[in-house]
């Protein structure tokens, strides 16, 4: 069968003048401009999620934690839930006490504590978040002793005059009353948030107060107080005068030796002169270098002349010597002290007690009773660390340090006053 014919298909081209191009162009770029613009639309979507989420989500963690602080237990104290804003005023009343000793211990307050070592096992810190735990269970236990007994006080003027006293140490700071509380109590302390602590703070103190005064000795009691502790209780009057040996730092022994040697001939040579009658306070001025003359000079003091003075307040050269017994008015002595290269000349006066220590001592009793009641409180209650930042609490410190570094029981001592030096220039 024959096939049809099929007409031939020309392909037939159109010629695209220079006007066909710059159209076809600019579709072109219409298109793409198009494509641009979506993607860039997406892509500013995206970034402004970003953003939008990251502001939402720091205010949001700044709202969590000002809960956090303000709402949620910090740490639990027997049956006290304490806060990070209480935690933080007791912690900064603890750093206080402490602040003005750590320099002296290698250790800068203004610093960061968590990164100065205390023991090998704890920072600073963990030792200041110690102190600042007992100090809360010591509160939390005499305020809850105060409501079982029934203890009352109304605090309000001593509140008042805190609030009076903070305000006007931020104006003296030149800050707001709001920053300053910031510094004074921590991030998130207001004085509305504050005003339950610092209340229950001074109750606590004037319950310890009502507590000191229940637990007064009798006068028997006192008396017999001092019997146990004659030498920490009684006092001397005396004189004395110091003969330094003075010596290069680099001089050898045997000139440290006869240095030594020389200052007690001096001394020998003016407790002699005080035998045969001359007066102390002349024989001071005749020995004193030039720069200590008017020292001993003066009309109106004496100053080779100690009155009341205990027995942890004199040099623990002489001290023995005059609280030996059987000393008497009169005695001299030149006595050698090793560690400080020096003779002094003492002359005793009398030994005495003194009456107005019985309140002293009245006070001392009061108060180990007071320590020994609370004490007692203190231990029945449990420490829960809620947030697990208290890391004193699991590792063992190296030795056991008390709060203020003093024995129970013992006089507090008074500082020893130096001696002038004697040696002539």
């Amino acid at each position: 069968m024959a096939k049809k014919n099929q007409p031939q298909s020309e392909t037939v081209q159109k010629v695209q003048t220079k006007y066909d191009r710059k159209m076809e162009a600019r579709r072109k770029q219409e298109e793409k401009d198009k494509r641009d613009a979506k993607f860039m639309h997406i892509g500013m979507t995206v970034v402004c999620a970003v953003i939008i989420t990251a502001i939402v989500g720091s205010v949001g963690k700044s709202m969590w934690d000002k809960k956090v602080a303000t709402k949620d237990a910090y740490v639990t104290v027997g049956e006290h839930a304490v806060t990070k804003v209480e935690f933080d005023y007791y912690y900064q009343a603890a750093l206080s006490g402490y602040s003005a000793m750590l320099p002296y211990m290698g250790v800068d307050p203004t610093a960061d504590l968590s990164q100065q070592q205390y023991t090998d096992n704890l920072s600073w810190k963990d030792f200041i978040d110690g102190m600042a735990v007992e100090q809360i269970k010591q509160t939390k236990a005499m305020l809850d002793d105060a409501a079982a007994n029934n203890f009352t006080y109304d605090v309000s003027e001593e509140y008042a005059n805190a609030v009076s006293s903070l305000k006007a140490g931020a104006e003296s700071s030149g800050v707001s009353v709001a920053e300053f509380y910031k510094t004074a109590y921590g991030k998130y302390a207001t004085e509305k948030r504050m005003e339950r602590i610092l209340k229950d703070d001074l109750l606590a103190a004037a319950y310890y107060n009502h507590l000191i005064e229940q637990n007064a000795p009798e006068e028997e009691e006192v008396k017999e107080y001092y019997e146990q502790n004659v030498q920490s209780y009684d006092r001397v009057d005396y004189r004395s005068f110091v003969f330094s040996a003075e010596t290069e730092e680099e001089a050898s022994e045997d000139e440290k030796a006869k240095a030594m040697a020389e200052a007690k001939e001096k001394a020998d040579a003016m407790m002699e002169a005080r035998k045969n009658g001359d007066e102390f306070k002349e024989l001071c001025i005749a020995n004193a270098s030039e720069d200590e003359k008017a020292t001993y000079e003066d009309a109106e003091n004496d100053a080779s002349l100690r009155e009341g003075a205990t027995y942890s307040g004199t040099p623990s050269a002489i001290s023995d010597w005059l609280y030996e017994e059987g000393r008497k008015e009169g005695d001299l002595s030149v006595i050698e002290d090793t560690s400080g290269s020096r003779y002094y000349v003492v002359e005793f006066i009398q030994r005495y007690y003194d009456e107005a220590d019985d309140e002293n001592i009245s006070n001392t009793i009061a108060s180990q009773r007071t320590s020994e009641y609370v004490n007692n409180l203190v231990a029945g209650y449990t420490v829960v660390d809620n947030k697990g930042e208290l890391k004193y609490l699991t590792v063992e410190t190296e030795e056991e340090t008390t709060a203020d570094g003093t024995e129970e029981g013992t006089a507090a001592e008074e500082p020893v006053e130096e001696e002038p030096s004697g040696e002539k220039e």
